[in-house]
């Protein structure tokens, strides 16, 4: 049996919507940083005794749609490595899961990796960025370590994501404000599919490429009111589609844009922190180091948020045994 651990990670320019669904070439490019201790943990053994895979989650064992995506992305670990054999596959999260905090990333990072190795495949890390790609898109950019970009590409090799810089390059925190842990109703592997249904989606991804060297060179030279400035920008673009998708999706609650409208006083008021949201309702506030402990001091004021999570710069998929 081996076991895989990788963070979960947050997405500073967007992925939404694909220009194949099958094989999740994204619309557009992406980057990310990985989030130090928020994580999945997955174990993999392939058993001949098995008449079928079987999946525990978070303790429990699993049937239904999640195990099936499971066995789907098993299927191409079996077809890669040629073999036959069924599964056993046991899997825990540290954070809640269909929130909105990538599970599927970590999670199929992880899974991918575990897999793989148990099964004797030796891959190049951009291989299994592009094997996790097939299980959840944003999966890929979980693999590489620290800050991360997920190139669009064209097929299946040209689509995968590599590191830009290491975690400690730039001292940033995700302080997430997390004021649901319900499973959220609509997936983002089927809100990806109704993305080009939004009038607004070609605008957005016309857009991507220029605002994803913005962020990155902001990354790189440390640049926080850029960085903030086009992070926003692109995290309300992606809702905006995602709202006037057919039908319409929305992950906002009230407390959401309570947190939304809170951090962008603290920025006026000179506290370098922006948010971003993926698909839910909790938010990311990204923050400098110094300014963390006040983001989280601030965040326990507000009535509706029920947990705070805090993450550095975390590295990417590892082997722990």
């Amino acid at each position: 049996m081996i076991t895989a651990r990788a963070n979960s990670n947050i997405a500073f320019i967007k992925y939404w919507g694909n220009l194949d669904d099958n094989l999740r070439i994204p619309a557009n490019p992406s980057i990310s940083m990985n989030l130090d201790g928020i994580h999945t943990t997955t174990s993999v053994r392939w058993d001949d005794r098995l008449a079928s895979d079987k999946l525990v989650l978070n303790q429990t064992e699993t049937t239904g749609q999640a195990l099936e995506r499971v066995s789907q992305h098993l299927d191409i670990i079996r077809q890669r490595a040629g073999i036959h054999t069924y599964a056993e596959v046991i899997s825990s999260n540290n954070f809640p899961m269909g929130a909105g905090i990538a599970s599927s990333a970590s999670s199929f990072a992880a899974l991918t990796v575990a897999a793989a190795t148990a099964a004797g495949l030796t891959l190049s890390e951009r291989e299994l960025t592009t094997i996790a790609r097939l299980g959840s898109g944003s999966a890929s950019r979980s693999i590489p370590t620290g800050f991360v970009q997920w190139h669009q590409g064209t097929d299946h090799e040209s689509s995968y994501a590599e590191s830009i810089t290491e975690p400690d390059h730039w001292d940033l925190r995700d302080v997430i404000a997390v004021v649901s842990h319900a499973h959220k109703e609509v997936g983002s592997r089927q809100g990806h599919t109704t993305a080009n249904t939004s009038d607004l989606q070609a605008a957005r991804v016309a857009g991507a490429t220029k605002r994803l060297e913005v962020v990155k060179q902001a990354i790189l030279n440390r640049d926080f009111a850029t960085f903030a400035d086009v992070v926003e920008y692109d995290s309300n673009l992606m809702h905006a589609v995602m709202m006037t998708s057919r039908p319409p999706l929305f992950y906002w609650q009230p407390a959401t844009l309570t947190v939304m409208e809170k951090v962008r006083q603290w920025r006026q008021d000179g506290l370098e922190v922006c948010y971003t949201l993926d698909a839910g309702p909790n938010i990311h506030c990204i923050c400098t180091a110094q300014a963390a402990s006040t983001v989280a001091a601030e965040l326990r004021q507000l009535d509706d948020v029920q947990d705070i999570l805090i993450a550095k710069p975390g590295t990417g998929v590892l082997i722990i045994s």
